[in-house]
């Protein structure tokens, strides 16, 4: 299962270009359900770290204003081209979610395929939060996952998976990180040029998570006045063995 983002921490250049090929794209389907069902008729909706677009071009075939951002160049360049093909009408920004002013404002946001887990550390997380909170409109709705603990410490460490084609073959492997909560994917691709040799690059992607109380906190510090946590994709609360945390979060 592939779901990683582009951020400015990251080296996404080579990822972005095969990101689709070696995506679960069953997992986008599943984003599409949680969030209808929590967005109750809100329409006007940014879409934070949006990758290629999938889920941002799902979201507008079911009649949502989306804006999607992304600060990977190739993503976006990806992204647009799914959108074209697709017929989707969305509006893309290359921007940080660091910083989301001027950016408009918004009757929801989501931010989803654990691409918070990618910020540098709690402070990042808690500036995002206040970012979304202020392009929020009056009782607007802030949808976001991130990995549990359990992923992160018991799961990641130790995985590894291939996958080959005739053009490129990919090869992630993940290692316990030096900060708690955190883990290494290192990514290797072999790619073939035009004079049919394979060039080798590699990526390391960092990923961080944080106990529950530590993201209920951050959101009540952003002013969230109503939060309610379900994990797995299904309106269950999370249990010590959830894999991903799934947040609702209220203006």
């Amino acid at each position: 299962m592939i779901y990683l983002n582009g951020f400015k921490q990251m080296a996404f250049e080579t990822f972005a270009f095969i990101y689709d090929e070696v995506s679960d794209h069953s997992l986008y389907e599943r984003w599409l359900d949680f969030s209808l069902r929590h967005l109750e008729g809100r329409k006007n909706l940014l879409e934070l770290a949006c990758g290629t677009g999938e889920l941002a071009i799902r979201f507008a075939q079911k009649g949502l204003q989306v804006t999607a951002l992304d600060l990977s160049e190739e993503m976006l360049m990806i992204a647009s081209q799914n959108a074209l093909n697709e017929q989707a009408e969305i509006q893309f920004v290359e921007a940080d979610m660091l910083d989301l002013a001027d950016i408009g404002s918004y009757q929801a946001v989501t931010c989803y395929s654990d691409s918070l887990c990618y910020l540098e550390d709690e402070k990042a997380v808690q500036m995002t939060f206040d970012q979304v909170y202020q392009v929020l409109d009056d009782d607007g709705l802030f949808l976001f996952d991130v990995h549990s603990l359990y992923q992160i410490d018991e799961v990641f460490p130790g995985f590894n998976y291939h996958y080959q084609t005739d053009e490129f073959a990919f090869l992630w492997e993940s290692y316990a990180g030096k900060q708690p909560h955190s883990i290494e994917h290192f990514l290797t691709f072999f790619i073939e040029n035009e004079q049919e040799n394979f060039i080798r690059k590699d990526e390391l992607h960092l990923e961080r998570t944080y106990p529950l109380a530590t993201y209920q906190l951050l959101l009540e510090n952003a002013g969230f006045s109503e939060v309610q946590i379900y994990a797995d994709f299904v309106d269950n609360p999370p249990n010590e063995k959830s894999r991903r945390w799934f947040f609702v979060c209220h203006k």
